[in-house]
């Protein structure tokens, strides 16, 4: 193609050769690193470096998604556009010394591909993991409108061929040994469904059962299994889970019952892995999700602390972790107001338990 710029005969005759102008310097070229790193990380704090210090190794706390200008001065150095964040936040968030984890939710919309896993996991440090959820592809039982109201039924409801071609292997081949924990969330059932809770309940094994290993390519990989639906909660479901090597995911969301009325499942898999999304503080009911958003935007405080649920939580991580499990925490803004300082007063509340302070006179 070289000769196309001389040989063109629309062009003018080439000037006659003149004194030679100075060059102007080269700017250097930017490194991949440094093309990327259009979000600037909030300065370290020492406090929560001696405290990040202080928790296990197998613990991995983190929040849903990373796209909140809200969160300036905690994560971000600077102000910047939610798409800014979300295409360019990710390696910023993961030098947070207390933010080990996300979980990754666009993926419920619509599968990724094994390329945009890898690319995340490019960004990261070697022990961040990532959770991640199944796209709604496999994990919801119907077809939805763009208001979230069902449809119709979706036949793909727990796919076996989908749910490892759409999901498990392209995060697997993309994540590699930073795959943490693959989700599946299933959407609230209609009651029709739940009515069939035995079919649902051996179609679900049946999936579960075919998955390919994580083990091999991700050591620290588990799959998960969150509900919507109480009806869940029994001991048929847990067989389920343990047949296939599977694990609950607690789901603390006012859909469900209390972490206290979840723990039994938990109890009834152990030992293993714990995995939780803290989804929505109670006071908003099944519904609330909006108007938690609405009310806590921009995200920049703890507006409704929850220091029951924050305790008990505390107390299954300190039991996991202390048994050399290990445990993928991830956090909404609408647990408590904003979910990088929900991840700090657990953090200390974890720090608290492993470390008692003797009782004073």
């Amino acid at each position: 193609m070289q000769d196309s710029l001389f040989d063109d005969p629309d062009l003018p005759a080439p000037a006659q050769p003149s004194a030679p102008e100075p060059q102007k310097p080269q700017k250097p070229q930017k490194t991949t690193t440094q093309r990327r790193a259009k979000v600037l990380a909030a300065p370290p704090d020492a406090s929560q470096q001696a405290l990040a210090g202080e928790l296990p190794s197998t613990l991995r706390m983190g929040t849903s998604s990373w796209s909140f200008p809200g969160w300036a001065g905690m994560v971000w150095e600077g102000d910047y556009e939610p798409r800014v964040l979300s295409k360019h936040g990710l390696a910023a968030y993961a030098r947070h010394p207390l933010l080990r984890t996300v979980s990754i939710d666009r993926s419920f919309y619509k599968p990724l591909s094994a390329s945009q896993f890898a690319a995340y996991a490019s960004q990261v440090p070697e022990d961040f993991r990532f959770v991640v959820k199944a796209p709604s592809l496999v994990a919801d039982a119907m077809v939805r409108g763009e208001d979230g109201r069902g449809m119709e039924p979706n036949p793909a409801f727990l796919d076996t061929a989908l749910a490892a071609g759409e999901f498990v292997q392209p995060a697997l081949e993309g994540l590699g040994n930073k795959l943490g924990a693959l989700v599946f969330q299933l959407s609230p059932l209609p009651g029709a469904l739940l009515a069939r809770m035995p079919e649902i309940l051996d179609r679900l094994r049946a999936m579960l059962q075919a998955l390919p290993a994580l083990r091999p390519h991700a050591p620290d990989g588990v799959i998960a299994v969150e509900v919507r639906n109480p009806e869940f909660l029994t001991p048929a479901f847990v067989d389920v889970l343990r047949e296939a090597g599977a694990t609950y995911c607690l789901g603390l969301h006012s859909k469900m019952p209390p972490i206290a009325d979840q723990l039994p499942l938990l109890r009834a898999l152990w030992p293993g892995p714990l995995v939780c999304r803290w989804n929505l503080n109670r006071r908003h009911g099944a519904y609330g999700y909006e108007e938690a958003k609405t009310l806590y935007e921009p995200f920049d405080k703890l507006v409704d602390p929850d220091l029951d649920t924050r305790a008990s939580l505390a107390r299954v991580i300190a039991g996991t972790t202390g048994a050399g499990h290990d445990a993928y925490i991830t956090i909404s803004n609408e647990a408590e107001g904003s979910a990088p300082l929900t991840v700090l007063a657990l953090a200390e509340e974890v720090r608290r338990l492993q470390h008692p302070r003797p009782n004073t006179p």
